[in-house]
């Protein structure tokens, strides 16, 4: 296969660590936070009331739906001004939660695939979520991190994937994006004219009716395989 590439675009959450076990990790810190600093709020709002409420904060601002961020500081609000807290208790409060947000464990192929990618390609982390790699520690890895919410629009748009290839210097025809989510990820990033990787962990099932993706594996190990042995150095 013809394919030059100079650069890559990679999705985090799902991509190189599974994201169901950082949410489940999120509310138990989060809600051994609250009964220590805020038991009224943690009686108020028990985990599966807070899930409740984030929720319904997220379909009241779509607004904000590149932002993750700010809408976890609004869910906090709400839960502190519902439960008679006060909202100085909001900046400690997302500190907990963001630490367990980056509290990540990786697949077990994804961080020498990762490192074995870097040596020969740069790496640009393109992201709706809101990891922070300095924390989790890979960021020497990277050329930079782009997120959706820094960017101000999100993954699908074409604009967050322009706007990394831009940062990369790299034409996007040149640029192969990597990620798990066949809309959001591969053709996304097909109709802003890079190339789409799928990384299909979980044997899903490709749905797109218009759309294949340039290249798929089951693991970030088969992309960095192929690489080295399809584009040259």
């Amino acid at each position: 296969m013809n394919m030059p590439i100079a650069a890559i675009t990679l999705d985090l959450d799902d991509t190189l660590w599974p994201f169901a076990p950082i949410a489940s990790h999120i509310d138990q810190v989060l809600d051994r936070w609250l009964r220590t600093h805020s038991p009224a709020t943690a009686e108020r709002f028990p985990i599966p009331a807070m899930q409740q409420l984030r929720e319904r904060t997220w379909q009241a601002h779509p607004e904000l739906a590149h932002d993750l961020s700010a809408l976890r500081r609004i869910t906090l609000e709400a839960a502190f001004q519902a439960s008679g807290a006060p909202l100085e208790l909001v900046q400690p409060a997302y500190e907990a939660f963001y630490a367990a947000r980056n509290t990540v464990t990786f697949y077990d192929d994804a961080l020498d695939a990762l490192q074995r990618i870097a040596a020969r390609f740069p790496i640009a982390a393109l992201t709706n979520g809101n990891a922070d790699l300095t924390a989790i520690g890979i960021d020497h890895l990277f050329a930079f991190q782009l997120g959706a919410r820094e960017h101000g629009a999100a993954k699908p748009a074409p604009s967050i994937f322009h706007a990394a290839c831009a940062q990369l210097g790299v034409p996007p025809p040149q640029v192969l994006h990597v990620g798990d989510h066949i809309e959001l990820d591969v053709a996304g990033a097909q109709r802003a004219g890079l190339r789409g990787c799928w990384i299909n962990r979980i044997g899903a099932q490709w749905n797109h009716p218009a759309l294949q993706p340039d290249l798929h594996f089951d693991t970030l190990t088969g992309l960095a395989d192929w690489l080295d042995a399809h584009v040259a150095a």
